[in-house]
Order: C-alpha cells, then sequence, then structure tokens
C-alpha cells in the first residue's frame, strides 16, 4: 500500500542538505535505540553526496554508533572497484571513510572487475542473494525493512537505475536487476526494484535544482510510474519528498505547507 507523499521545501540545496543530513541521523539513532541497529540505503548523484558531505560535517553525526549500522546502496554503476564514477567511491570520499563502519556492514553492489567480471545479470543476482541473506523472518518478504531509502529523482524522472519505460522499471517479482542501455551513461548498471524499494519504512526523494522542477511536478501529479519512476517510489509507513525551492518552483503551493523552510 503506498503512502501518500509528504513534502519539505527548503531555501536551497545547501539548507536542504544540511537539514536531510540531521533528520538522517535522527532516523538511525531512533533505529538503534528501538531495535539495537539500523538499515540504510545510500544513493549517487549530487544530491546524495551532498547529503553524505553534509552529514560528515554535522557535530551531532558522533550520536550514531557506526558500527551498528548496515548501509546499502539503491543502484551502482557497472565498473571497475574504485572508477571515481561509482556511487560507493563517491559515498567513501564524502562520509564512509572519516566514521567507523563495520566493513562487514557495508554491502557495496558488484564492480564489473569483480568475481562476476562483465555478467551485470550475475552480479545483480549476487546483491539480490545477499538482500535475501539479511532479511530476517520478521521481515516478510526478500529484502530487509529498510529504516530510509534514499533516492536522488533524475530530471527524468528516473529513481536508482529505473529509468522511464525501460525493463527494470516494469519487474514487480526480482529485487535487483541488470540494466543495459541507460539513457544517462554509463549505459551498464545495477539497481533495486520497485517492490525492493518499497520494502523500507521510509522513503526519501531528494530534489534540488531547477533541472528537477519539470520531474518533482509530473512525479507529484498523479503520474504512472512506467512513464515517471519517482511516482512509483514509496515507503511502508512514510514517503517524505526533500526539494529546494527551485525544485520545487513548478509545484502548486496546496502540495506543501507555507511552513516549509
Amino acid at each position: 500500500m503506498s503512502t501518500a507523499p509528504q513534502l519539505v521545501v527548503h531555501r536551497d540545496k545547501e539548507l536542504m542538505a544540511q537539514a536531510a543530513a540531521a533528520r538522517l541521523i535522527t532516523r538511525i539513532v531512533d533505529a538503534q535505540a528501538s531495535r539495537g541497529s539500523a538499515s540504510v540505503v545510500l544513493t549517487g548523484g549530487r544530491n546524495g553526496n551532498g547529503l553524505l558531505a553534509a552529514l560528515a560535517a554535522a557535530p551531532a553525526r558522533d550520536a550514531v554508533d557506526w558500527s551498528r549500522l548496515d548501509l546499502w546502496w539503491g543502484d551502482e554503476r557497472f565498473l571497475p572497484e574504485g572508477d571515481p564514477e561509482r556511487n560507493v567511491t563517491q559515498a567513501r570520499k564524502a562520509l564512509l571513510d572519516a566514521v567507523p563502519l563495520d566493513p562487514g556492514r557495508v554491502h557495496a553492489m558488484p564492480a564489473s572487475d569483480g568475481p562476476y567480471g562483465k555478467d551485470v545479470d550475475a552480479a545483480a543476482a549476487a546483491y539480490a542473494d545477499e538482500l535475501a541473506r539479511a532479511a530476517g523472518p520478521e521481515n516478510h518478504g526478500p529484502v530487509p525493512v529498510f529504516d530510509v531509502l534514499m533516492l536522488g529523482v533524475g530530471p527524468d524522472t528516473h529513481v536508482a537505475s529505473l529509468f522511464p519505460e525501460l525493463p527494470a522499471v516494469r519487474e514487480t517479482e526480482r529485487t535487483v536487476v541488470g540494466v543495459r542501455g541507460a539513457p544517462k551513461p554509463p549505459p551498464t548498471r545495477i539497481t533495486l526494484t520497485l517492490p525492493a524499494i518499497r520494502a523500507a519504512r521510509e522513503v526519501w526523494l531528494l530534489a534540488a535544482g531547477e533541472d528537477k522542477a519539470r520531474a518533482a511536478a509530473i512525479a507529484l501529479s498523479g503520474a504512472g510510474e512506467i512513464q515517471a519512476p519517482a511516482a512509483g517510489a514509496y515507503g511502508r509507513a512514510r514517503t517524505l519528498w526533500l526539494l529546494d525551492a527551485a525544485a520545487a518552483s513548478r509545484l502548486p503551493r496546496s502540495l506543501y505547507p507555507p511552513a516549509s523552510a
């Protein structure tokens, strides 16, 4: 069952990143207090990396028990390990290398020079297996119930590596798939599918900049998920759109409260 999206609009992308980082710290600390550990799915791109950099700079980051945090990824560019274009490489530079994570709980997607070689489908299946092993009986499904799953929204409304009309966005059974022919380079990728995304307690969609305004307006106007994948991304308990004023500029004011900072 989908949750109605809630919107928070910030003045600019810097404030959005700082506020989102503070919100994420709170969610992680709350989850660790109630269940002992927390599980978060990271996103790449300028907004995802901006949030991680803001988190690295936040004094409150030390409230998190980093050793009891599982990190997953929503998608990855199928490139060699350490490639600067890989989301995990960028995340390490922005935050991960600066905090005391348990390496065994950092679940990077396979690289193109890893054990599966250039076989992106085998690499995707291996990540699906890793997710399934991490899912406990209480999760009632093939993936863990992530506390927060973050997604950047592309100008074409894509989220993760789910692009409009391509086969991956139509997937209803598998949790992870390989992507070929992505319209945004590199063309070969690994991505979570919408069923895996919807297993999260909270899904946060990040959009900043005028180039995201049209995508936000389309996704929040009732568009179908095949044409606008962002419209199909929602959480079990909460779906949160975190925007700056530029990205929200084409939305009707009725969608978000005037009190948004």
